[in-house]
């Protein structure tokens, strides 16, 4: 039998790494929410950004935490410059060769990064946020916990963005009609390239924060890109809310699940998640 101690201690476990689950899926469902293009490169992107916070620490001895706007502004510029040389090619293209695109683009990123990294596992060591902090029996290790908070006031911040500024009200205009945004002087194809920039950058975050715990390898983006498909798939896609609500979800789900049984099973029980909502309702919690 799990005491009350085990039970919080998983329940905690889950509800942090559920808000790094939220912030990879929000930036994919921003992306698919202004433009209706899937991303299927955006957990690369994440494991670009967990590299670079690595070479900074591994050449430089920068700390992650120090790194982290780096990593964050490097994203947004391989967003916006995604966006440039590939996405504005087949913005116009059936939907079928837009999946080709990006999953080109995560094959390519994944490939090029056994090229240059090989397959080896790679970890950071002792850096500001090594150690854990206790209460109550309750552990709770300090890059875990940081990297929760970091990615709660990300999602925060780009909540607010989209819902209480003109440049996100400009994004929703763009978002809901195109052609319509453009007549009130909306210039869309910025507006795609912020939101490729935007939701690139969240993961610019995740990615960094990540690399203070958790190993980095060049198919570190496939673990977190899936589970995030799983989260927006669940939330909703182009609901910001829905996929900081089902991150949660999806966290604890899997942790509960490797308590109850062996935790190898545990994304067994995302993956049937994601199969029920399709069955059950398509849209998601919260999608439109």
């Amino acid at each position: 039998m799990w005491t009350t101690e085990v039970i919080i201690q998983t329940v905690v476990s889950g509800l942090l790494i559920g808000l790094i689950f939220s912030l990879v899926a929000v930036g994919l469902n921003l992306i698919f929410g202004v433009m209706d293009i899937v991303n299927f490169a955006h957990g690369e992107f994440m494991m670009i950004s967990m590299y670079i916070a690595y070479w900074f620490y591994a050449l430089w001895k920068v700390d992650p935490i120090l790194s982290l706007p780096l990593c964050a502004l490097a994203l947004f510029a391989l967003g916006v410059l995604t966006h440039k040389i590939l996405i504005t090619r087949i913005i116009n293209a059936p939907m079928l060769a837009q999946i080709f695109a990006t999953f080109g683009l995560m094959v390519f990123l994944q490939n090029f990064a056994f090229f240059l990294w090989k397959p080896d596992y790679r970890t950071i060591g002792r850096n500001l946020l090594t150690g854990r902090i206790e209460f109550l029996n309750i552990f709770v290790g300090l890059p875990q916990l940081v990297s929760a908070i970091g990615a709660l006031v990300t999602t925060g911040i780009l909540f607010f963005l989209i819902n209480h500024t003109e440049l996100g009200r400009a994004l929703r205009a763009t978002s809901e009609d195109r052609e319509a945004a453009a007549l009130m002087g909306i210039n869309t194809d910025r507006m795609y390239g912020l939101a490729w920039g935007l939701g690139a950058g969240c993961v610019g975050v995740a990615g960094g924060l990540l690399a203070t715990f958790y190993p980095i390898f060049p198919q570190v983006g496939a673990v977190f890109g899936l589970t995030a498909f799983v989260v927006v798939v669940l939330g909703g896609f182009g609901s910001i809310t829905g996929a900081f609500i089902a991150g949660i979800i999806v966290g604890l789900i899997q942790v509960l699940g490797g308590l109850i049984f062996e935790p190898a099973f545990k994304s067994i029980f995302v993956y049937s998640l994601f199969l029920l909502v399709l069955f059950i309702r398509p849209r998601g919690l919260l999608g439109k």
